[in-house]
This record gives C-alpha cells, sequence and structure tokens, in this order.
C-alpha cells in the first residue's frame, strides 16, 4: 500500500543555476545530496528534488507540476517579481486557494499557492 510520496523531482539543464533559483531566489534549504547531480530539499513531509536533465529526462519538466505553499500570495509575487522572475500569467483562484504560475530558469512550471482559510 502506498502511504506517501517520497519524492518529487525537475530535471534541470544547468544545476548551480537552478541551485541559485531555487536556493536563492525560492529560499529553499537543502537538505541532502546524493550525488553531484541530485539535490533535496525537505518540504514538511515531502522532498522536492532537482537533478540532472537527460534524454529520458529533458527539459522544460512536463507533465508534472509542483505548487510551492506560502503565507503570503501577493507579498512572494511581489518578493518574486523583484528578483526577476517570471510570471506567468495572472492569478488565478479557485474555491480552496489563490495561486500563481512562475518558471525556473529551465522554463519549468511551478505554482505559487495559498490555501484560502
Amino acid at each position: 500500500m502506498i502511504n506517501s510520496i517520497a519524492f518529487i523531482a525537475y530535471a534541470a539543464k544547468d544545476l548551480a543555476t537552478s541551485r541559485r533559483f531555487y536556493e536563492g531566489i525560492l529560499g529553499l534549504r537543502l537538505s541532502r545530496s546524493a550525488h553531484d547531480d541530485w539535490f533535496e530539499y525537505d518540504l514538511g513531509d515531502s522532498t522536492f528534488v532537482i537533478t540532472s536533465a537527460d534524454a529520458d529526462h529533458p527539459v522544460p519538466v512536463r507533465g508534472a507540476l509542483v505548487a510551492f505553499e506560502v503565507d503570503d500570495l501577493d507579498g512572494e509575487l511581489e518578493r518574486l517579481r523583484k528578483s526577476g522572475v517570471t510570471i506567468k500569467g495572472e492569478k488565478g483562484e479557485s474555491p480552496i486557494c489563490r495561486y500563481a504560475t512562475i518558471l525556473d530558469p529551465d522554463g519549468t512550471e511551478l505554482l505559487i499557492h495559498k490555501r484560502k482559510g
């Protein structure tokens, strides 16, 4: 039986650039690195990973979408905008959340997400 998600991994063309983005701009803290092309970031009870792109794992990543939860959506988007992060389109809203799509250095989409209530 499956009882949790072990990790979600995104391929990156240039790991140094991606680490600067995910650590320096988004503020993720490196939890561990298994080797020189696998970097893990623990977030709550899940783990986000960046790893090297290859023929089987091209960039930008397609078919998966990571949503990072924030305390203040508007404030975080303003901070990211000032850091030069591409914000794709307008903010969206559903009955349970507000969100916006941003792009990482490889053009892979990420959601910046805030649950309502």
